[in-house]
This record gives C-alpha cells, sequence and structure tokens, in this order.
C-alpha cells in the first residue's frame, strides 16, 4: 500500500470477482497447511484423549461422529479465526495483500469482529449456493452477497507507488 494512502479513508473502486477469487485461491493454500498441521497434531494425540475408536480392516480410527462433532467444528473454527483476525488487522489476507484486495466496513473503518461473524456466514452461504453470492458482485455495486450481508466492502488498493 502506498505510504500516503489510507486504505480505510479513501474512495477505492469495488474489486472485480476474478481479483477476489484468485486471491481467495491464494488463501486456500494458506488453509490447507493450517488444516495439515491441526489433522496432524489431533492424529498425534487423539489416541491419548480416551474418545472411541473404531476398528476397520485392522486400522484403529476416530469414530466417525467424533470426526464430525469434534474435528471438522475446530477446523471451522481455524477458518473463521484466520479470516477474522486478517480482516480485523488491515483489512488484507495474505492472498488479498497479493492481489491488491481489502475488506473494510462500508463506512471506511476495520471490520468488528460481528461483522467477520456475519460475513463468514454468508461466504459459506454464498459457497452453499452455488457460487451465486458470488456472481452478484457482477452487478452494481459489485458486491458479493457476504459483503451486503456484513455491511462491507471489498475494494482494490493502488499499486505502491
Amino acid at each position: 500500500m502506498s505510504q500516503d494512502l489510507d486504505p480505510f479513508s479513501a474512495d477505492l473502486p469495488p474489486a472485480g470477482l476474478g481479483r477476489r477469487l484468485i486471491a481467495l485461491l491464494y488463501d486456500v493454500f494458506l488453509i490447507a497447511a493450517l488444516w495439515f498441521a491441526t489433522v496432524g497434531i489431533w492424529v498425534l494425540v487423539y489416541p491419548y484423549t480416551g474418545l472411541p475408536t473404531e476398528d476397520i480392516n485392522g486400522v484403529t480410527r476416530a469414530a466417525p461422529w467424533v470426526l464430525r462433532g469434534i474435528l471438522f467444528p475446530i477446523m471451522i473454527l481455524e477458518l473463521w479465526a484466520f479470516y477474522a483476525w486478517f480482516w480485523t488487522h488491515g483489512g488484507q489476507t495474505l492472498g488479498m495483500r497479493a492481489w491488491k484486495v481489502l475488506s473494510r466496513d462500508y463506512r471506511r473503518r476495520p471490520m468488528t469482529l460481528g461483522q467477520t461473524v456475519i460475513r463468514f456466514a454468508g461466504a459459506g452461504l454464498s459457497w452453499a449456493l452455488a457460487g451465486a453470492g458470488y456472481l452478484i458482485a457482477l452487478l452494481h455495486p459489485h458486491q458479493t452477497l457476504h459483503d451486503r450481508l456484513s455491511a462491507t466492502e471489498t475494494v482494490v488498493v493502488p499499486k505502491a507507488r
């Protein structure tokens, strides 16, 4: 970001759909690394937790309900925490920074924690609608469903001079 430009006060253009999706793709690699570490720790620690296991074809593993009821929610919470931290601390994930995209609230301030929860849930809804929540960005005012639900906007930050 340019040193003379405050992205939280400047009038910036909305980010296009392609730029948003490419930034998201960059973040997917970081999230995958985070989840690999989480599952690795899970595999190491689980046998000592006393939680139920199943023996399937000679392989002992966690019961499916444990994976769905404990590990999956941990991974979803990690995903939200990843985005919430970046959105409340500068408005950009690493993928967003690489593609010069910033998310902020409509009043041009950093997002609140409550807005991150709504935005995250709205993004999940956007994907659950087969990506339709993202396609809304093709219409004026060029914001996604989760931008609109959380009273946030995603804008393009000009290159530093």
